[in-house]
């Protein structure tokens, strides 16, 4: 079994893991949400300066809490694609820096391959194929996993992500940063049929809409008019009634996709990774809907849903078992496809 100490710095969390196969051994976990609150979202400079007060400490934690030494370790990674990219760089140069001095293999990993080994951390039999559902402030896609590296995505925002477009509404409705807790916690106490809300369909050119492709960007300026118009009509915006709406077709129109493409695929399992997938609605209107069918709905933890570096050190233990090592001349890159992963490793072992 491969043992990793693992770096995620992709945005506004600092964090280090050592994880054994697919066995979280310690995880740390930094949140900067306190410091860009006051800025309604995250101020790229910022995070970066922050990952570099804090990622030695975050390291020393790391291996204190598994109780591990240096010799006990078998390879360093660090998420080197997508993100920001000043943020990936401190990361990066740390796993760099300490695979150098111990003499350790380095693995660069992708963050979406990361949310989707999320699930191998609650779930240790789980294997290929079946379909990822991730949903995160970045990234909302539908991606068949047919083997460790080898994807296939079926189907994708075409503007808004979901979580982005929860951080939108909470803005619109005064909750601040960021809005997928608020938003999830007012909406159990309101109304989720209170206002009728487009879904957010993409269009086909030769007729119908795409099956699995989404849009979020109507539906935030649906909220957007609504709130305006309630604002200018009644004395108190119903905040709750809105936040549960709003959260329900967005459940709504993730759950229709992704039963649709398991269903069209062949594909008897749905795991759900990215931030969202700690939504109450979407867990709950996921599972309902998979029972009808006889398909299995897989959730990572609460604490692995959101970025956190045990992820990503359970995807570099599985290259790592397969021989696939990333060259130190790696760099980071803000975007990549997660299709494209294969292109950051090289077999162990051979030319760079």
């Amino acid at each position: 079994m491969a043992t990793v100490l693992a770096l995620e710095t992709s945005c506004d969390e600092t964090a280090v893991a050592v994880v054994k196969n697919r066995q979280v051994c310690s995880s740390i976990i930094t949140s900067q949400i306190p410091v860009h609150q006051q800025y309604g979202g995250v101020v790229p400079e910022v995070a970066s300066r922050q990952h570099v007060e804090i990622i030695n400490q975050a390291i020393a934690q790391a291996l204190e809490q598994a109780q591990m030494n240096w010799e006990k370790i078998d390879g360093i990674a660090a998420t080197c694609a997508p993100g920001l990219v000043g943020a990936l760089l401190v990361g990066l140069t740390a796993a760099k820096t300490l695979a150098m001095v111990h003499q350790k293999p380095f693995l660069g990993v992708h963050h979406l391959e990361g949310h989707i080994y999320a699930n191998y951390l609650s779930e240790p039999s789980l294997e290929p194929p079946f379909l990822s559902l991730l949903v995160s402030g970045g990234h909302t896609s539908l991606i068949y996993v047919k083997d460790c590296g080898i994807y296939q995505t079926l189907g994708e925002t075409r503007d808004d992500a979901a979580g982005e477009a929860f951080d939108k509404v909470a803005r619109l409705l005064h909750l601040g940063y960021p809005g997928g807790p608020i938003i999830d916690q007012l909406a159990q106490a309101g109304n989720p049929q209170a206002f009728e809300l487009p879904e957010g369909n993409i269009s086909r050119p030769g007729g119908g809409y795409h099956p699995y492709d989404s849009s979020f960007s109507g539906l935030k300026t649906a909220v957007l008019r609504l709130v305006q118009q309630l604002e200018r009509d009644t004395q108190s915006l119903p905040v709750k009634d809105v936040a549960a709406s709003f959260q329900e077709t967005v459940a709504r129109s993730l759950t229709k996709r992704a039963i649709a493409c398991a269903l069209d695929y062949g594909l008897h399992t749905i795991a759900v990774g990215g931030g969202v997938a700690a939504n109450s609605e979407l867990r709950k209107q996921l599972h309902a809907a998979a029972a009808t069918q006889n398909l299995r709905v897989l959730f990572p933890p609460m604490k692995f849903c959101t970025d956190n570096a045990a992820m990503i050190g359970c995807a570099a233990a599985d290259h790592l078992k397969r021989g696939h090592t990333s060259p130190l001349t790696l760099g980071v890159q803000s975007r990549l496809a997660i299709t494209e992963v294969m292109q950051l490793y090289q077999l162990e072992g051979s030319e760079v």
